[in-house]
């Protein structure tokens, strides 16, 4: 071992918990060896990614692999802990983890529904908390309590720690989520309650912010440990840009655009996903989408070259400088018996009517599913 690695063998980032090192550059963990000694002698010890994500919302690539990310929630089986499952209220299906009873072994999860701010105030939350547990038993869930709250907003944390205390009966806590759920953000509200320390976990709107599990000693003894967020693979965030982004992913609550349509007419959502009505009567269709993001309706026999004419001006985002390099459009078509939403995963849905057929595109990659109708 050299010498350099030894100084920095224990020393980890205190935004991401990657160990770090100042040999690689391109390795996780990397800090320049004038920022380490900085960092030992101030007590806030950044790694260059975090260092340049926290200062400049400069977005640098992850090098961790799924089988990385997986490979530390297989420890959360073993653990004796409450686990505090993390989901976005807004991209709900999105934020599953695909076969999540294969992690927490025999413990209790608690549901939480972050963004809880991005829906109309006019759902009443019961009614969503309710929703959120049905779909949750759907995916083969049983959690032992559902809690809403917008960590973003600091809403209902407060309560959040008491329903934690309330199960945790001295027990460790493990804090799980995909990707862009808004897990450090809560981490670090739940942080600021305990010590006051604002900001001590990087957060960004982008995927793989937390590079190793964190740890947060509770007041007996035991720790909250934050842990990677599992990289979904069909989220939106991973075919567009971060400009493009900022304008799909809500900041603020939205509003949502009913669109009256006949069979045969197409609604564009900017140039990254398209909704087809292919038979029905007239009916009113409800948009729930960032409310930035352009909507245009078009016939559907001229669709296919709408989109090719337009793509990167009229239909944007992605920018025309971006449209060679976005993915392809797929086509999934969908038979509603119920009112029920097309989900365009991290992206919104639309809310259509009983006894019609639709299609929705997405880019190559992305999910688009139909789900009983939140609202």
């Amino acid at each position: 071992m050299t010498e350099q690695e030894q100084q920095t063998e224990e020393l980890r980032c205190i935004g991401c918990g990657s160990i770090i090192q100042t040999e690689d550059p391109n390795g996780l963990g990397y800090t320049p060896k004038s920022a380490l000694e900085k960092g030992k002698e101030t007590g806030e010890l950044y790694c260059q990614r975090c260092f340049r994500l926290r200062h400049y919302n400069e977005i640098a690539p992850v090098s961790l692999t799924d089988d990385d990310f997986l490979r530390l929630l297989n420890q959360i089986r073993d653990a004796n802990a409450l686990i505090v499952y993390v989901v976005d209220v807004f991209d709900f299906n999105g934020s599953l983890i695909p076969g999540l009873h294969r992690f927490v072994g025999d413990n209790p999860v608690l549901l939480v529904g972050n963004k809880e701010d991005l829906l109309p105030r006019s759902l009443r939350r019961p009614k969503l908390t309710d929703w959120i547990r049905q779909q949750a038993n759907i995916a083969g869930l049983r959690p032992i309590d559902t809690v809403l709250v917008s960590a973003k907003k600091n809403h209902q944390i407060d309560h959040l720690l008491d329903v934690i205390e309330k199960y945790r009966h001295n027990r460790d806590v493990y804090v799980v989520g995909v990707t862009n759920v808004g897990k450090s953000t809560l981490i670090n509200q739940i942080i600021k309650q305990r010590t006051g320390v604002k900001e001590l976990i990087t957060t960004s709107r982008f995927p793989g912010t937390t590079l190793d599990k964190i740890e947060i000693p509770l007041d007996d003894g035991h720790v909250l440990v934050d842990t990677p967020g599992i990289i979904h693979q069909e989220q939106m965030a991973h075919v567009l840009s971060p400009k493009d982004l900022k304008i799909v992913a809500p900041q603020k609550e939205i509003k949502p655009k009913t669109y009256q349509l006949n069979d045969g007419q197409t609604l564009f959502l900017g140039g990254v996903a398209r909704f087809d009505y292919l038979h029905g009567e007239r009916a009113g269709m409800v948009a729930y989408f960032d409310n930035n993001l352009p909507i245009h309706r078009t016939k559907l026999n001229n669709a296919d070259n709408f989109y090719a004419k337009h793509l990167g001006d009229l239909l944007t985002p992605p920018t025309s400088d971006e449209k060679n390099e976005f993915p392809p459009l797929e086509r999934y078509e969908f038979h509603i018996t119920e009112k029920s939403d097309i989900v365009f995963e991290g992206l919104g849905w639309i809310t259509v009517p009983a006894k019609t057929t639709v299609a929705a595109w997405v880019p190559k990659g992305v999910g688009a599913l139909v789900r009983r109708a939140m609202i």
